[in-house]
């Protein structure tokens, strides 16, 4: 049962990927919480030791390859082998096109992209073994278009791709793979987008709001309940799917 099983968070110093870890350790399992930098894991570890849960900081680059070995070799030795992994770490170079960097483009491709494709690669090897895994990947509604995103959009929709393509190559091994495309999410980067376009973040949260269906913008624990579903027994034959947590449809 998941209290022998161990879950990777990547990005989960703060927002959704924190409030994931969290989750998942009140599920029972034991958390690997991974951020650039290992010093910024402290308050999740800490708030799920607290909590009674086990958990272990790891500062990993997840877009290179050499770290991200080094990080699930760790992870495996000090916690167990990985059969949850959760693809949350991500940033946004918002920019117009014709404003956009190749260092913008170059970036968010390898944090998202790269960085899913690496840990997803190093971490199935546990997940065969144990002939068991979840790997969830952390899409979002960007994924259908965003003016002033690009680079984001088209990474986000990359992780579909990847996921569907996943769940093919991993499904007779016992291991599933899905999607979450979150909408709005209050969280520190929402806060960065409302200080990109000059809003005070209250009300660039008001007019998010007045425009989904439930009428509130989603927090992260919202993305987490629904990772927690995923990486469930219970969702053993969900697999290949991409999931829309925005308020309201959305695809």
């Amino acid at each position: 049962m998941a209290d022998s099983r161990v879950a990777i968070v990547t990005g989960a110093a703060r927002g959704i990927g924190a409030a994931t870890a969290k989750r998942l350790a009140e599920d029972g399992f034991a958390v690997a919480v991974i951020d650039l930098d290992e010093k910024q894991c402290a308050d999740t570890v800490s708030a799920i030791e607290s909590g009674g849960g086990k958990a272990l900081a790891v500062g990993c680059d997840v877009s290179d390859a050499a770290q991200v070995q080094a990080a699930v070799d760790r992870i495996a030795a000090e916690l167990g082998g990985p059969t949850v992994l959760v693809n949350n770490a991500g940033v946004i170079r918002d920019n117009m096109l014709f404003k956009m960097s190749e260092d913008d483009w170059d970036m968010v491709m390898n944090v998202h992209l790269r960085g899913a494709f690496l840990m997803s690669r190093a971490v199935q090897k546990h997940m065969v073994e144990a002939k068991w895994g979840r790997i969830v990947n952390l899409s979002s509604t960007s994924a259908l278009g965003n003016r002033g995103q690009a680079n984001y959009s088209t990474a986000k929709a990359g992780l579909q791709g990847l996921t569907k393509t996943l769940a093919i190559e991993l499904g007779k091994f016992g291991v599933t793979a899905n999607a979450i495309a979150p909408g709005f999410i209050a969280t520190d980067m929402t806060k960065a987008t409302a200080e990109r376009v000059g809003m005070d973040f209250e009300d660039f949260t008001k007019a998010a709001a007045s425009q989904i269906p439930v009428a509130r913008v989603g927090q992260p624990d919202d993305i987490a309940n629904t990772v927690s579903f995923f990486a469930d027994d219970r969702s053993g034959f969900v697999s290949g799917q991409v999931i829309y947590v925005a308020g309201g449809p959305k695809a």
